[in-house]
């Protein structure tokens, strides 16, 4: 659970920050990251977030050029062999504690937590497990709830273009 607190404590932090500014649009360019070690591919509006210095090799940081906003992309190991619903109820609890979510579809290999946090912050979080379940894919984005009609587009479009990949299994 160390990785997963990690990881919940990171979206939590970026859960206070928000997006204010015009509607991001891609035509204006996208960005791709591509994380080879675990497998997974990014599409982002190059033009309204900017990458942070790298701090690790298992994921990576946006911020909204007005500094508001975080798209989080990233990979824990599953170590404790936590189950994909497990893993779910963990950050309901953890990251999105008293969040009114608003949209949760899971299937056999991911889920989707989007909804309101008690601060006002819309939160939209893909993840995936991935290699049987040893590795947890995962981007999230948050922004200020009074702001989805503007941002809806672009968590739509992230979505669509996210790559789970294979989760370099071996």
């Amino acid at each position: 659970m160390k990785n997963f607190t990690r990881f919940a404590v990171m979206t939590g932090i970026s859960a206070a920050m928000a997006l204010a500014t015009a509607a991001v649009s891609f035509a204006q360019g996208a960005g791709t990251y591509r994380n080879d070690r675990h497998g997974f591919t990014l599409t982002y509006p190059a033009a309204q977030f900017i990458a942070l210095p790298v701090a690790t090799e298992d994921g990576r940081q946006f911020v909204s050029t007005d500094g508001k906003a975080r798209l989080l992309a990233g990979t824990v190991a599953n170590v404790g062999n936590t189950s994909l619903r497990a893993y779910r109820d963990f950050l309901m609890r953890e990251a999105y504690a008293g969040a009114n979510i608003t949209y949760a579809p899971v299937r056999d290999t991911w889920f989707v937590l989007s909804g309101i946090k008690p601060d006002g912050t819309l939160f939209y979080q893909r993840v995936n497990f991935l290699c049987g379940g040893r590795n947890i894919n995962s981007w999230a984005m948050l922004f200020p709830a009074a702001d989805k009609p503007q941002y809806q587009p672009v968590i739509d479009a992230v979505h669509r273009d996210y790559r789970a990949g294979t989760g370099n299994c071996a």
